[in-house]
């Protein structure tokens, strides 16, 4: 059951067909043109666009920073990755919720306009969101960042590669991460669970937008033993030695049971995790931002961040 507050934007939401990504990403861009761009108290903002340097050789990464006036350096820092089912999105997409995270936690937050599929297929995508945590902490002094203060912050799709994010940063012995945020995450290829089976025709996002989703990451090796950990993180079987972690899920969503799933097996490998399983919601439901159930989840979130990153 939807949340009575949340029913009335359903028929508003646009249909996503993926059969066609470029179409894809045009309606998209179109659907942001008549949305508000402002970022509320963002004149307490510096916002900048920036290219920086990909990872190991790669080319470069378009990034944009959200640095709030009004706090002392060092300051911790997020690395924000956005969502799309891999294939839409940028970093116009997340600007209105990149700025407010900066607001509401007082801190540096680098968004990642990551290199998106069919064009792009893994590693692609995954090597520009490392490469921006590189970046982060190799030139914290410069950036003003607390290098042991950094986390990363995904949602959907953005939530998928931000935990593969920290999956590759724990085995190539790469930055610390002090927190990861995962919303909704999209973590398993395989496309199992029961909530992936059962809601077919959700809003927003649905069973058979996941299948094209991954299809076009991975290509052939979708759904096959070749798949790594680092492409869907469902699939690690040691989860020890991660960052603590914030996971949230949303009731009437194709992607819940992997999140749950995933929160429970770091739990189990001894990692600290704070999950929050909201009712009534829906992937994406967050849009309606003046729903209580809505406002809730961004409070909770926000002071979730705040105690990880030393800022409450």
């Amino acid at each position: 059951m939807i949340d009575p507050e949340l029913q009335p934007i359903v028929d508003l939401l646009p249909a996503i067909d993926l059969s066609d990504p470029v179409a894809a990403r045009a309606g998209f861009a179109s659907m942001l043109a008549g949305l508000s761009m402002e970022i509320p108290g963002g004149e307490d903002l510096d916002i900048e666009d920036r290219m920086i340097p990909g990872r190991e050789g790669g080319p470069e990464i378009s990034v944009r920073l959200y640095r709030p006036r009004r706090v002392a350096s060092p300051m911790p820092a997020i690395v924000y990755v956005h969502g799309g089912g891999f294939v839409v999105g940028n970093l116009d997409s997340e600007h209105v919720g990149a700025g407010m995270t900066a607001l509401a936690t007082g801190a540096l937050v680098l968004s990642v306009d990551y290199r998106l599929a069919p064009e792009h297929p893994y590693p692609a995508g995954l090597d520009d969101c490392y490469g921006a945590l590189v970046y982060v902490a190799e030139d914290a002094e410069a950036l003003g960042v607390d290098r042991s203060r950094i986390a990363l912050h995904g949602a959907s799709a953005g939530g998928g590669l931000a935990a593969a994010t920290a999956l590759l940063a724990r085995d190539q012995g790469g930055p610390d991460i002090c927190f990861q945020m995962l919303h909704i995450p999209e973590l398993d290829d395989r496309l199992e669970t029961p909530s992936m089976k059962r809601f077919v025709d959700s809003p927003l996002w649905n069973q058979p937008l996941a299948v094209l989703s991954w299809r076009y990451y991975l290509g052939p090796m979708v759904g096959s033993d070749d798949v790594p950990v680092y492409a869907a993180p469902a699939r690690a079987t040691d989860l020890s030695g991660l960052p603590p972690a914030y996971i949230s899920t949303a009731e009437n969503d194709p992607l819940r049971d992997e999140g749950i799933t995933y929160a429970l097996a770091l739990l189990q490998a001894g990692v600290s995790v704070e999950l929050h399983q909201f009712p009534g919601t829906f992937h994406g439901s967050a849009l309606a931002a003046t729903a209580e159930v809505s406002r809730r989840a961004h409070r909770e979130a926000m002071a979730a961040l705040r105690l990880a990153l030393g800022t409450s």
